[in-house]
């Protein structure tokens, strides 16, 4: 998560993932049905899937339950102002992608609080074997219940997201692609106060209390 604003320290998350290769990325062209969106290979996947439709057709609300090992999560997604991270966020979940991986980072900062999921390595350093553009209005916040993309720099888009379950000030560097429900906060919260590891040197590290997705469904 590149520059998830500092408060002990930057919050960076190293995707390890290289350039954008030679191979042919998928794309879409717009139409009355759905939207473009390209999506760049790059190899070294956490876990090998296709890459994503290159048209979105979920450009309104998409109902999610996020399945975590320690309760479910209702999420909205904001297919109507982020259709290509919308795309790629639900191909993944149908790919199983993210099934049965775990949250390998959690901040405990006041001011600081975010759950960062999506890498089924589980060291913050995995993505899906590709990136794509980020999807910014250049008017982002991050209050609690927000759902963002990890990234790690512009355009560098995976599979990594965080969700935010205190109120954080970020740049508006991040993808707000949805909003986790604020009663289903509380199971973030109460791993939350198991503290964490400390091992993450950019800040935070993993939960003391283990959280995983267990899965991401349509609701």
């Amino acid at each position: 998560m590149k520059r998830l604003l500092a408060v002990p320290a930057v919050l960076t998350l190293a995707l390890s993932l290289a350039a954008c290769g030679d191979d042919e990325p998928s794309t879409g062209s717009d139409g009355a049905d759905g939207v473009a969106c390209t999506y760049n290979e790059t190899g070294d996947a956490a876990r090998e899937v296709d890459l994503p439709p290159g048209e979105a057709t979920a450009t309104d609300k998409v109902e999610v339950v996020i399945t975590t090992t320690n309760g479910d999560l209702r999420a909205t997604l904001n297919g109507d102002t982020t259709p290509c991270t919308v795309n790629s966020f639900l191909s993944l979940a149908e790919q199983g992608f993210y099934d049965d991986t775990p949250c390998p980072r959690i901040t405990t900062t006041p001011g600081f609080e975010v759950l960062q999921c999506g890498d089924p390595s589980g060291t913050t350093a995995g993505g899906p074997g590709y990136q794509y553009e980020d999807e910014l209005s250049g008017g982002e916040t991050y209050p609690a219940g927000t759902l963002a993309m990890a990234n790690s720099g512009p355009d560098t888009q995976g599979s990594q997201f965080f969700i935010v379950y205190g109120d954080t000030q970020l740049r508006p560097d991040y993808t707000v692609f949805g909003t986790v429900d604020e009663a289903d906060l509380s199971v973030i919260e109460e791993i939350a106060q198991d503290g964490d590891d400390g091992t993450n040197p950019a800040g935070g590290g993993a939960p003391n209390t283990p959280i995983g997705l267990v899965s991401i469904t349509t609701d």
